[in-house]
C-alpha cells in the first residue's frame, strides 16, 4: 500500500531526496564520511553548504544585495530576532494578524518596542485575507510584518503589499518555494524548513543588506544577524545534516522544473481538492474566504462531526495519513506541499468521494 503523509509538518520529503540521502548516509560520495560526521570547516562540508546557498539563489532569483542565512531555532526564534534587528531605533512596527502564527509573532514582537496591528480577520473567524485598503500603516513603521500563508486556517495570499519604503516582513514557513516571488520586494523572508525545504531543525533568513547590523547594545552575538551574515551562517556549528538535506531539495526542485513548475503543480493539486469539497453538497465544506484559500493547507469539515473519526480511521487504513485538523480549529487539514503527489490528492479525493457517498 502507498502511504501519503498529508502532515503540516514536519512534512512530506520528496521520495527522490530520502532515497539520496539514504544511499549517502554512510558514506558521502566516497569520502569515507555522512555528513552528520564531516566538520563543518572541511572542505566537504563547505562545498555541500556553499551548492545549497547557490541553488537556493538560482531557484528564487535572489538579489546580490541579500544575505542568505542558515540558522536554528525555528519561527519561533525570529519572532524575536526580526524585532531585535529591524527596529534600528524606531518606536514601532506594523503587524497584520491573519491567524495563530501571526498573532504569535505580535505576542513576541511586543517585548521589544510598539506594535501597531494593520488589520485583522478575527471578525470572521481568521478565515480571509483583509482588503489592503483598509490597512491602518504607519508610514514611520520599522517594518511591516505579515504571514503570507497561515498554516492553521488555511488562509493564503495570492498577491504581495506594497509598503514602500517600509521593509516588508514575511514568515513563509509554509509556501516558500511553492509559488514564484520576487524577492526584492521584501526586506526579509524568513521560514522554518520543515514544511517545504527539509527536516526540522534548520531556519532559512533572507535578508537586504541595509538592513543588517543596527540592533541596540547588549544585544546577545547570536541573535544580530550580523554575526552570521560576516560568517556565512559558520559563527557556530550549523544544522550540517538538516542543510545537506535542504540542499537535495533545492536540487530536486531545480530538476523538477524549478519554482514555476512546481506552482503549476500546486495550482493543479490545490483545485482538484477544493472541486472535491465543493462539489460535494454541503458533505465537506472548507470555511476558508474561496479567493484566499491555500494551496499548501486546506481546512475542511464534514457535515456531521460525529463521522470525523470514522473519516480518519478509515483514511488511514487507505494509507492516508496525518489529516486531523489542528486541534484549535478541528475537522480536517490536507496539507499539500511540494513534495506531496498529485497522485497523493488524487487518492485523497477518491476516498473522500467514497466516504460520503456511503455516509451522505
Amino acid at each position: 500500500m502507498t502511504i501519503y503523509n498529508f502532515s503540516a509538518g514536519p512534512a512530506v520529503l520528496p521520495k527522490a531526496v530520502l532515497q539520496q540521502a539514504q544511499a549517502e548516509l554512510a558514506d558521502w560520495q566516497g569520502s569515507g564520511m555522512s555528513v552528520m560526521e564531516m566538520s563543518h570547516r572541511g572542505k566537504e562540508y563547505m562545498g555541500i553548504h556553499a551548492q545549497a546557498e547557490a541553488d537556493l539563489r538560482e531557484l528564487m532569483g535572489i538579489p546580490a544585495n541579500y544575505k542568505v542565512l542558515f540558522l536554528q531555532g525555528g519561527a519561533h526564534l525570529q519572532f524575536s530576532m526580526i524585532p531585535l534587528n529591524l527596529l534600528r531605533g524606531k518606536a514601532s512596527a506594523d503587524y497584520l494578524n491573519t491567524g495563530e502564527w501571526s498573532k504569535k509573532a505580535i505576542g513576541e514582537a511586543k517585548k521589544f518596542g510598539g506594535v501597531n496591528v494593520v488589520a485583522d480577520n478575527k471578525d470572521k473567524n481568521c478565515s480571509y485575507v483583509p482588503a489592503f485598503d483598509t490597512w491602518k500603516c504607519d508610514p514611520n513603521a520599522a517594518f511591516l510584518h505579515y504571514t503570507p500563508n497561515e498554516t492553521i486556517g488555511g488562509v493564503e495570499f495570492n498577491w504581495v503589499p506594497e509598503t514602500g519604503d517600509v521593509p516588508l516582513v514575511a514568515d513563509m514557513s509554509s509556501n516558500i518555494l511553492s509559488r514564484v516571488i520576487d524577492v526584492s520586494k521584501f526586506g526579509l523572508i524568513y521560514a522554518g524548513a520543515q514544511k517545504n525545504i527539509g527536516p526540522a531543525g534548520l531556519t532559512l533568513v533572507i535578508v537586504r543588506d541595509d538592513l543588517i547590523g543596527q540592533v541596540p547594545a547588549g544585544t546577545p552575538t547570536m541573535l544580530d544577524y550580523k554575526t552570521h551574515a560576516d560568517n556565512d551562517s559558520m559563527y557556530n556549528t550549523p544544522p550540517t545534516f538538516a542543510i545537506y538535506m535542504a540542499g537535495l531539495v533545492f536540487q530536486w526542485l531545480k530538476k523538477s522544473g524549478g519554482i514555476a513548475a512546481m506552482e503549476q503543480t500546486n495550482i493543479l493539486k490545490a483545485n482538484l481538492l477544493y472541486a472535491a469539497i465543493d462539489s460535494s453538497n454541503g458533505f465537506y465544506n472548507c470555511p476558508v474566504n474561496h479567493a484566499d484559500r491555500s494551496r499548501m493547507n486546506v481546512p475542511f469539515t464534514l457535515k456531521d462531526a460525529a463521522l470525523d473519526s470514522d473519516f480518519l480511521k478509515q483514511a488511514d487504513a487507505r494509507g492516508l495519513l496525518q489529516l486531523k485538523g489542528h486541534r484549535s480549529v478541528g475537522g480536517m487539514r490536507a496539507s499539500i506541499y511540494n513534495a506531496m503527489t498529485v497522485e497523493g490528492v488524487q487518492a485523497l479525493v477518491e476516498f473522500m468521494g467514497e466516504f460520503a457517498k456511503s455516509h451522505g
